[in-house]
């Protein structure tokens, strides 16, 4: 990871001012400048447009402040992270925001997250030296958690199947563990075998041997949070293949587990008090002579027997195996984060996190929580009359439906056959990644819901 962008220690008179500007407020902030900076504001033509950006110079020719356009206030797409693209428009010096505007700590982190860089395979490009200062009333530090995390996930998303097997991913979360001092225990071989029979199954294709990472941290006697996170490191399709096209971003299919890190990472930063667990099923979906095969029936870990429909729905076999072992403990909260299904896409796109959960209050609260933050989800029904879809005439049931339709609800009604002794269960359906450049969001891996679901455990057990 490498970002552009920095916290300023403390504020400074030699902070350029950066203000934000609306359209409807500019002519009200044009008029209060020095004549000099209001008449080469006026000559560039700057009305508070959108993303427009303008430097002004001072009388030795330095940067004296820095305007920067947000568009209409009233605008139905102005969001508090447009100030992402100030990222890779400013020149290297200290900046600080100036004025009154809504939402400061937003649009400090937009800045951060625009700067991030995933350079490990390619030259630096030479940006950066960048800083700002935190607006009075931020916590820096919780900025730099934030980011941290989202890195974090973004670096693993971003980084090749090549250099991210199973056994990387393994030491990708032995290294979080390691800095929060959190226990750390890896299940394999013939005791994963006999023990999680579906995770086995889709991994053994691979000489990337399957593996469940399994991380504990916090309290024993404080409510139980578990994550779980599909970690499949590359997916084929299995025997039913996918196309080229449809392999050309499947070092992604571990979006579920590098969330689920970066979601760990800030909760145990932040110290809240629960009892922390993070469960990630990590395999390879290859093909060989030991792949499982359409019409295959799998015994899972709670004793059900699942006929193989099609082999590209192994997530949700190997999250199901993982499932029921965190509910074994009768978790408080339990959180699967996975990329599960292209029919989330259709439905609602790159940028919106389908989620589901029965829990009303836990899912209006989280809600809310993603409305404040700009970080986008959308509940999604866990509509029992479709669980009649994946009915079996030889097995308790299908990993997938025959219709074609409702996918994404069908594989969340399939995971919550495995839960039964949670509280509350929520299942995320990401996306993990930014098919085009947005303000803040750089085109590669991305973090997705773990903002929303921080803030919303934080004020349950912060």
């Amino acid at each position: 990871m490498a970002s552009t962008i920095s916290l300023a220690s403390a504020a400074g008179s030699a902070a350029r001012p950066v203000h934000l500007v609306t359209s409807e407020a500019c002519a009200t902030l044009l008029a209060g400048l020095p004549p000099a900076e209001r008449r080469f504001a006026e000559a560039q033509g700057f009305k508070g447009e959108s993303g427009k950006l303008v430097l002004l110079p001072d009388g030795e020719g330095d940067v004296a402040r820095v305007l920067f356009g947000l568009g209409s206030g009233s605008a139905r797409d102005a969001s508090p992270l447009a100030p992402g693209k100030l990222a890779v428009l400013l020149p290297p010096g200290t900046y600080r925001f100036e004025g009154d505007f809504d939402r400061p700590e937003l649009a400090v982190l937009a800045v951060l997250l625009g700067g991030y860089r995933f350079d490990r395979y390619r030259k630096a490009n030479g940006h950066g030296g960048v800083k700002f200062v935190c607006p009075e009333g931020v916590d820096p530090e919780a900025l730099d958690r934030t980011a941290e995390a989202i890195f974090l996930t973004r670096d693993l998303i971003n980084t090749p199947a090549n250099d991210l097997g199973t056994a990387e991913l393994v030491e990708a979360a032995r290294q979080v563990a390691d800095r929060f001092g959190a226990t750390f225990s890896v299940i394999e071989g013939q005791e994963l075998e006999t023990g999680f029979p579906m995770v086995h199954a889709v991994g053994d294709s691979s000489e990337r041997r399957p593996r469940l990472i399994d991380c504990r941290w916090g309290d024993e006697t404080a409510p139980r949070v578990t994550l779980v996170g599909k970690g499949v490191v590359f997916d084929t399709g299995g025997v039913d293949i996918k196309s080229a096209s449809g392999m050309l971003l499947m070092k992604k299919d571990m979006g579920g587990a590098a969330n689920v890190l970066g979601l760990a990472s800030m909760i145990m930063g932040a110290g809240l008090k629960v009892r922390l667990r993070v469960l990630i099923p990590t395999v390879e979906n290859a093909v060989s002579d030991r792949s499982f095969r359409p019409g295959d029936i799998l015994r899972s870990r709670k004793g059900f027997t699942v006929e193989i429909g099609n082999t590209d729905a192994e997530g949700r076999l190997i999250l199901a195996d993982a499932l029921a072992y965190a509910d074994e403990e009768k978790p408080e909260i339990l959180i699967s984060m996975a990329t599960l299904t292209g029919a989330a896409r259709v439905a609602l796109g790159p940028e919106v996190v389908p989620f589901f959960s029965d829990d009303e209050a836990f899912a209006q609260g989280l809600q809310q929580a993603a409305d404040d933050l700009r970080d986008p989800l959308w509940r999604l029904p866990l509509w029992r009359p479709y669980d009649s879809w994946l009915a079996s005439r030889t097995a308790d049931m299908n990993n997938v439906s025959t219709n074609g339709h409702a996918g994404a609800i069908v594989a969340a009604l399939f995971l919550d056959r495995f839960v039964e002794n949670a509280r509350t269960y929520a299942h995320f359906d990401v996306f993990g990644w930014n098919p085009g450049v947005r303000p803040a969001c750089p085109e590669g891996g991305e973090a997705q819901a773990i903002r929303a679901l921080f803030a919303h455990l934080s004020a349950s057990y912060g």
